[in-house]
């Protein structure tokens, strides 16, 4: 748990630094008319959306999380991905319930790992839950 407290606060820095270039891609990557793909069997639309959002979601988190703000950075995380959805259609793309399905699922497993790597080391050194 050493490593833990050491690295803290370095890694809430690294996300809160890394959340912005990731929702640049992300924006970019919603609002394209081509976007790339990747070919061969991981060439899935919904990985490509969960991923992205777990990725926002876990940088954010980890950035500026703590237990009672994680529920208003996934409510963030999940509006973002609804309105680019939405403006999708203005760029010559279909929005689709099932994007933003693996935008919230994505959104809701990069919130829990956070989660977890902010809270369960801090009861293990001393005892008592995260602030």
């Amino acid at each position: 748990m050493f490593f833990h407290g050491i690295f803290l606060p370095w890694i809430r820095r690294l996300g809160a630094w890394l959340f912005w270039p990731a929702l640049a891609v992300v924006v970019w990557g919603e609002l394209t008319p081509h976007p790339p793909r990747l070919e061969g069997p991981w060439a899935w639309d919904k990985l490509d959306h969960f991923t992205a959002y777990f990725g926002l979601s876990l940088l954010a988190s980890l950035g500026w999380g703590l237990r009672r703000s994680l529920v208003w950075i996934f409510a963030g995380i999940v509006v973002l991905g609804g309105a680019l959805e939405i403006l999708q259609m203005l760029v010559g793309r279909d929005g689709e319930w099932n994007d933003f399905a693996a935008n919230d699922l994505g959104a809701l497993a990069g919130l829990a790992v956070a989660a977890l790597y902010l809270s369960i080391p801090r009861r293990l050194v001393d005892g008592r839950p995260r602030d």
